[in-house]
């Protein structure tokens, strides 16, 4: 099966270089990487173009947004395996053999991951272990514990959730709900990357909320919503 790594970029000259040579070592023949940026103003295109051919680079342009970035690079996936990647972590060989594994039988995975700190030191704990697992569609609407750079899917769920429908508030979310709703999803628990955390990454890992019960339910409608068109307004998935 022929994979598709999609990487949102944007400010990310600090490690960028690092992730990069950590996917690119395990590509089988056909598999592609496809970064989108959100209108950088550091090093991070230049980073990119130097890879020349090896790299599928849709413009520069700014989009407005992760959730808007991350929509653009995965309308550019046509593979059998989609997998979304952060722009600071690094992945442990061996990843992409577990994935293409694991979606032999199952719609999405998700894969654990090391939580380290800028410098790759072990913070001593796991994504897993920090957001707490839940299974199925309700558990995860009450509290999400689906993050975008432990995911990878198959051609159908991408199909499924593209485009995104408006308000969708964080694109991993909505995404796994449609899978938990329409297919099989499965969580591997042995670490396969090391998730950096530097004090300038754009989204929590287990952190207290600070949203007010309002804004929890405001939060909890909008993507409802998302998932209600992308399972029942829209055609089904062939």
């Amino acid at each position: 099966m022929r994979i598709d790594v999609c990487l949102a970029s944007y400010r990310g000259e600090r490690f960028l270089r690092e992730q990069i040579d950590s996917i690119l070592i395990q590509f089988l023949s056909g598999d592609r990487l496809i970064i989108a940026d959100d209108g950088s103003n550091d090093g991070t295109v230049q980073i990119i173009r130097s890879y020349g051919d090896k790299i599928v680079f849709m413009t520069g342009e700014r989009v407005g947004g992760v959730v808007a970035n991350f929509e653009r690079v995965l309308a550019a996936s046509d593979a059998d395996i989609t997998v979304l990647a952060d722009q600071d972590d690094v992945w442990l060989p061996g990843r992409l053999d577990r994935i293409r594994t694991a979606l032999m039988t199952a719609d999405l995975v998700l894969m654990n991951g090391d939580i380290v700190d800028e410098n790759l030191a072990s913070l001593g704990r796991t994504i897993f272990s920090s957001i707490g697992v839940h299974h199925g569609f309700f558990a995860n609407l009450q509290k999400n514990t689906f993050v975008g750079c432990c995911m990878a899917f198959r051609r159908n769920v991408r199909e499924r959730v593209l485009p995104f429908p408006a308000g969708v508030p964080w694109h991993d979310w909505y995404i796994g709900l449609v899978a938990e709703l329409t297919g099989k999803v499965v969580r591997i628990e042995p670490v396969t990357m090391q998730y950096r955390r530097h004090g300038a990454n754009f989204s929590p890992t287990g952190e207290k909320s600070t949203n007010s019960v309002l804004r929890k339910i405001v939060i909890r409608l909008a993507v409802t919503r998302a998932v209600f068109t992308a399972v029942v307004l829209r055609r089904p998935v062939r």
